[in-house]
């Protein structure tokens, strides 16, 4: 998925985003990492697990939209300023096909960004070997908080 130029308002904005990743339970839970971290652009890798799965042995649909929403959280976090915290508002996912992989990448594009709301995608990929299988696509709408001690970066 390519991704338009877009400019950080924070120069390390890259840090913030491992940082934060680094403090999210969630993404320890899931065995998840950071891959690509860049202006409008995150990608999320985890492995398969069978902790993971539904009774088919697929990774579950809450799983995959859980890390699907954090790359798309992310995508947006790189472009918003150096006081704001990033928190979902909406998102909608569709499932294309069983999440039948040996690893999988969630990636998050931002499409429109703005001061308050920005818009990203997502895809979920399944990996076996070199093969790469679209799973899931989202849509995902985010809001910059500032001004709020309990949510920070």
């Amino acid at each position: 998925m390519s991704t338009p130029p877009f400019e950080p308002r924070c120069i390390d904005f890259a840090d913030r985003v491992r940082d934060s990743f680094a403090r999210q339970g969630a993404m320890k839970t899931l065995g998840a990492s950071l891959g690509l971290v860049a202006p409008g652009a995150v990608d999320i890798e985890l492995p398969w697990a069978a902790a993971l799965t539904q009774q088919h042995g697929f990774l579950h649909a809450g799983m995959v939209s859980t890390a699907l929403d954090s790359a798309c959280g992310y995508a947006g976090f790189t472009l918003m300023t150096a006081d704001a915290a990033v928190l979902t508002i909406e998102f909608k996912i569709n499932l294309l096909a069983p999440a039948k992989g040996e690893r999988f990448r969630m990636e998050g594009r931002v499409l429109k960004p703005g001061r308050t709301i920005t818009v990203c995608e997502g895809r979920a990929f399944a990996i076996d070997g070199n093969q790469e299988k679209l799973v899931a696509t989202m849509g995902c709408t985010l809001m910059a908080v500032t001004g709020r001690d309990s949510i920070q970066g």
